[in-house]
């Protein structure tokens, strides 16, 4: 058989099955561009989480012959102080840091947009440096800067003549949780600032060449311009930045541990100390508390959609 008769025998293969050289190519760039990351999706992210469900019914320390308890993890769950306590630093967490991060984020991403300032480039680097830094890189350089004997703060409030004897700022329990906002803060400016200015750039000059001929103030144009138009994207921060917070516990982890005496502790931390930690390996416990997270952050999510403005502004 020619090479001829073996390429019209093929075509005429697909042609039966509806399908043509263009058609092929497509569905071949398909498989390959959406079955690899689904199928990485659902074996490193899916399976896990429907097995964490499984597991939450177990007592089970992850090494020795699981036994089924029913619900008795989400019973103890509820009746753990620990996790009450754990969940309240979250929620002090979940108010504070969003609302830092975009009020602080909207300031300098406006003032990057409007005003003309000949550093504007450098200040876009300056400011998205901290989100190239790792979490661990960040807590590790604010531990520095809390660090009682020779950190930056301490250095920087003597200078005023005032004897800190050396403080430590996350050894405190007065001061601890509220040192840890900071460097929190700090990493989430780093990205959103960049996403605001880039934003607050596309929309119109006429619409602030209008407001400034009407004699509008900075103030006026940022709650009456640009904030309704940018509406939906701060959206989308502000429930990135809620279920952050209480999912994360990375720079917890590094700073505090959790101290001192708990008070700095989280859910996430807590659920990882009671699955891997020395001390407890008690990895049902820890899924039942994972799933009871996972309610809260669904319940995050709906209560964000429901309390942010609905009517987003075109122009």
């Amino acid at each position: 058989m020619s090479d001829t008769t073996v390429v019209k025998t093929q075509r005429t293969w697909l042609q039966r099955l509806g399908l043509d050289k263009k058609n092929t190519q497509k569905w071949i760039f398909l498989f390959v561009a959406i079955v690899p990351p689904f199928g990485g999706y659902l074996l490193f992210t899916l399976f896990p989480n429907i097995l964490s469900l499984y597991y939450a019914f177990l007592d089970w320390d992850g090494f020795t012959e699981p036994k089924f308890v029913g619900f008795d993890n989400f019973i103890t769950a509820f009746n753990d102080k620990y996790v009450w306590r754990a969940l309240g630093h979250n929620i002090i967490f979940m108010l504070a840091i969003p609302t830092f991060v975009v009020l602080i984020s909207l300031l300098l991403g406006y003032l990057i947009s409007n005003k003309n300032y000949r550093e504007n480039k450098f200040l876009k680097v300056l400011f998205f440096f901290p989100n190239v830094l790792s979490t661990v890189v960040i807590a590790l350089l604010w531990a520095f800067i809390y660090d009682g004997s020779y950190g930056l703060l301490n250095g920087i409030i003597e200078l005023f003549g005032f004897d800190m004897k050396n403080f430590y700022w996350l050894g405190d329990e007065r001061t601890a949780i509220l040192a840890v906002i900071p460097p929190w803060v700090w990493g989430g400016v780093a990205l959103y600032v960049i996403i605001f200015a880039n934003a607050m750039l596309a929309i119109p000059k006429s619409l602030y060449e209008a407001a400034i001929l009407e004699g509008a103030g900075h103030m006026i144009r940022l709650f009456k311009i640009t904030m309704p138009l940018i509406m939906p994207i701060v959206k989308v921060a502000v429930l990135f930045l809620v279920v952050g917070t209480l999912k994360s516990f990375e720079n917890i982890l590094i700073l505090t541990n959790g101290g001192p005496y708990g008070s700095t502790d989280v859910i996430g931390l807590y659920m990882f100390n009671l699955a891997f930690g020395e001390e407890y390996r008690n990895y049902g416990y820890a899924s039942a508390i994972g799933m009871i997270l996972f309610v809260i952050l669904v319940t995050a999510k709906v209560l964000t959609d429901k309390f942010l403005p609905k009517k987003d502004v075109e122009f």
